[in-house]
């Protein structure tokens, strides 16, 4: 074990943690931050994708030591009142179906869009084919997408 200091959402944290356990857990069962999903384990799917310093990370395999001292934004602190636009732009395209995979989706979409205000279609594909949705609502993602970026 050892104390472990953390910045979620903007709130300083410090918590007495095995430092090798993965940031997903941390932030599920020690902070209550249960938007973040646990999917497949591997990294591979991106249902648990947070940004520590603005960067999309896959937080199931992500250590906690790894992340000491950095902000963490997780999908309940992307917006205060759910009022970021690519929220409410999959709201108004009705983006989810199961919605499991929807904060890993909002997450990826909410970096792309930072880095990139107006993505190309290919480039949009191209990002967001790295989370899986078991339900097929692709079409209506990259519409959402589009949408903020005025496209």
């Amino acid at each position: 074990m050892a104390r472990i200091k953390l910045v979620v959402n903007g709130q300083k944290r410090e918590l007495d943690l095995d430092p090798t356990m993965p940031l997903l857990w941390v932030l599920r069962d020690y902070l209550g931050l249960t938007g973040t999903k646990y999917a497949c384990g591997i990294a591979q799917c991106g249902a648990c994708t947070v940004h520590v310093e603005g960067v999309p990370i896959r937080s199931c395999v992500f250590p906690v030591s790894a992340v000491q001292g950095k902000e963490i934004t997780t999908i309940e602190g992307l917006s205060k009142n759910n009022d970021h636009p690519i929220q409410i732009a999959w709201i108004e395209e009705q983006v989810p179906q199961c919605g499991y995979c929807q904060s890993g989706q909002i997450m990826t979409a909410a970096s792309l869009l930072k880095r990139n205000s107006s993505p190309t279609e290919e480039e949009i594909d191209n990002v967001m084919s790295s989370v899986l949705c078991r339900c097929g609502t692709y079409p209506r993602i990259k519409i959402a997408i589009q949408k903020v970026s005025g496209e």
